[in-house]
């Protein structure tokens, strides 16, 4: 089972489950943004609020623990948003059982995100039989693959890069994924009627 995070996660997710004859679905992972850095992530969100914070970027920007929980709730809402946009459905995640899981995204910059899915699927009573975090790009001065290392059974980067400002710029083409794009990928792999198939 590919999980892939929304939404540019999903494009890798479609074409590493095409290839792999697999499922794809979504998990999905909302950042908590910097005050004053909406796109500096100091943490992240997951389905049901639990949620993951960079403590060494909260203290070095002296966040409030309210600024925190008031944006838990914001994401916790588009969390649920998205999972009735995306799959009709909040459902989560029964398919999941004595699978090997292929957590993807499209690439690792502040790590928020992935952790905290991979955290979640890590801590939920799932039953995978194995998780493998694979995206194809990431910083090589960051402790977030150590970290990945200690939550997965196995961590697949294809380039770590020095030099990294953000995912895009390794990319020829990164413009935004709709949800419209995730639903009609999702529609293929018939998620929303596979749910008692599992």
């Amino acid at each position: 089972m590919v999980l892939a995070i929304p939404r540019g996660g999903v494009l890798l997710g479609d074409v590493i489950a095409s290839n792999l004859h697999c499922n794809l679905d979504i998990v999905v992972s909302k950042k908590i943004g910097a005050p004053f850095n909406k796109e500096l992530a100091i943490g992240a969100v997951m389905p049901g609020g639990s949620y993951f914070v960079n403590e060494n970027i909260v203290k070095m920007l002296n966040v409030s623990k309210n600024y925190i929980q008031s944006e838990v709730e914001h994401q916790k809402k588009e969390i649920e948003r998205r999972l009735k946009e995306c799959r009709d459905s909040t459902f989560y995640y029964t398919a999941l059982k004595d699978k090997v899981v292929i957590l993807v995204d499209d690439g690792i910059a502040t790590g928020a995100t992935i952790l905290a899915a991979s955290r979640w699927i890590k801590v939920g009573k799932f039953e995978y039989k194995k998780l493998i975090v694979a995206v194809p790009v990431a910083p090589s001065k960051d402790d977030t693959i150590d970290k990945l290392n200690q939550i997965a059974d196995k961590v697949i980067i294809l380039h770590m890069i020095q030099e990294f400002s953000a995912v895009g710029q390794f990319y020829k083409q990164f413009d935004q994924v709709s949800d419209d794009e995730v639903k009609d990928i999702l529609n293929r792999y018939n998620i929303q009627n596979n749910f008692n198939n599992f």
